[in-house]
């Protein structure tokens, strides 16, 4: 089977001392292609630099956390912290420079978990549109943060892109039964973590999409589906065993089947 993780963390301090193994373990277990997700000027550098371990496995989504762009910090994230707001053009000129060796833009949206509605709706929603108007420039697909904010993000997405110009992958979407179908009906993707294994918002999700539009992710190491373990790419297998079961399917028809959706939307 050819396994793809399309959304992961590698450059998160927990996998400093065993880098190596976690890759050996993914490559062992059957996954091809992984997908390092940044989400500020300084975390972009560090995949850039992270994905030359291993050109042929590790691809690099460049990404601006909608948390990051507003300047604020998350405590103990793992990840590397950019000081202040985020200069998108700044930004943008840097992916225009390294595009040749970008396969997505990700992860990028909204987020009214760690920031408020009321207080930030209106920044977050012009940052959101100027980086989807900037994938539609350079042609990428958009791998979206939506947390909290599924509704914003769909309708925001709908808006700027009209006709299917550019893939859009919703990671990690937890929004209700009719912003999954509405999202669907606009040719989106979803990438299923490995803790489909116990949460049912992700079993419903697959239950909804055809299997033409799903993907898998792991969001390592967050989202594990072993309790007080750190999340890896190697447990995408644990996301293509839940689908295939939700789907009456094997799982090498289900890997076949995610496989052909990332050639076609990374290329």
């Amino acid at each position: 089977m050819n396994l793809v993780d399309v959304h992961c963390h590698l450059n998160h301090e927990l996998f400093k001392d065993d880098l190596d193994a976690v890759l050996q373990r993914a490559r062992q277990e059957g996954v091809k292609r992984i997908l390092l997700s940044g989400v500020n000027p300084v975390a972009n550098k560090e995949v850039l630099e992270f994905v030359k371990k291993d050109p042929a496995l590790l691809k690099a989504s460049l990404g601006i956390y909608p948390i990051d762009a507003l300047g604020l910090q998350l405590d103990a994230v793992g990840l590397p912290h950019h000081p202040g707001p985020i200069d998108l053009d700044k930004e943008f000129t840097f992916f225009e420079k390294n595009r040749q060796k970008i396969t997505a833009i990700g992860e990028v949206g909204m987020d009214f978990h760690w920031a408020s509605r009321e207080e930030t709706y209106e920044q977050q929603a012009e940052n959101f549109r100027r980086i989807i108007r900037f994938a539609l420039k350079i042609q990428k697909p958009l791998v979206i943060h939506s947390r909290k904010a599924e509704e914003e993000c769909i309708q925001i997405l709908s808006e700027e892109i009209k006709n299917r110009e550019i893939p859009v992958i919703n990671h990690c979407f937890s929004g209700g039964k009719a912003v999954i179908s509405k999202a669907a009906a606009l040719g989106h993707y979803f990438s299923i973590p490995p803790n489909i294994v116990k949460a049912s918002n992700f079993q419903t999700l697959v239950k909804l999409v055809d299997l033409n539009q799903l993907l898998t992710e792991t969001d390592s190491p967050w989202l594990s589906p072993i309790k007080g373990q750190k999340n890896e790419p190697a447990f995408v297998l644990k996301s293509v065993e839940k689908i295939a079961e939700i789907k009456g399917l094997t799982r090498e028809e289900v890997a076949r089947q995610i496989w052909q959706n990332y050639e076609k939307v990374f290329g």
